[in-house]
């Protein structure tokens, strides 16, 4: 709640404490505290596992429905990766550890799974889904790693320029 309501520092006061402590770690404090709170949020939700960010979210809905709406708005999920294109996805299959990827498409909605297969060929969806099935039961936590971990590098690829995300709506439209 605090970084959601923390506003804008007097500029006068940051270049006092500037000329008082003289460090790179101030320096580089006042350049970040310039960051959107809602984003820091969302980077920090990001990072959390599904059931404690769900808690989190729920808590701060109490408290600041329009804050957690502006915090979910930055947030990426591996749900969000259907927003990808085709040649998103190639590129994302190209990057992506194929234990992890199996992994993190055991407990996918079907939707996830089919944006995958669709951009491989038969045969390595063939062998994707064989893989998956040899997996067996696998812990909720493993998967929700991996998922972790296919939507770090899907921001990091997407960070780059080496792929975009649509989050759908009329002006990330594609026209064809």
């Amino acid at each position: 709640m605090r970084m959601l309501n923390m506003e804008a520092i007097q500029k006068d006061i940051v270049e006092s404490v500037e000329k008082t402590l003289r460090t790179e770690f101030m320096s580089n404090l006042a350049k970040t505290s310039r960051r959107d709170p809602h984003e820091m949020m969302a980077d920090i939700f990001n990072a959390l596992d599904r059931n404690t960010g769900a808690r989190f979210m729920a808590s701060l809905e109490d408290r600041n429905r329009e804050g957690a709406e502006r915090v979910k708005a930055h947030m990426f999920t591996f749900d969000d990766l259907l927003g990808l294109d085709s040649a998103g996805a190639m590129v994302l299959l190209r990057q992506v550890d194929k234990a992890k990827l199996t992994l993190a498409l055991k407990g996918a909605s079907e939707d996830i799974k089919a944006l995958f297969t669709a951009n491989m060929s038969a045969r390595a969806a063939k062998m994707l889904k064989e893989d998956m099935e040899a997996l067996g039961p696998v812990r909720l936590k493993d998967v929700e790693d991996a998922q972790s971990e296919v939507v770090r590098l899907t921001k990091e690829l997407a960070n780059s320029g080496q792929i975009q995300i649509s989050e759908g709506g009329q002006e990330t439209e594609m026209v064809y």
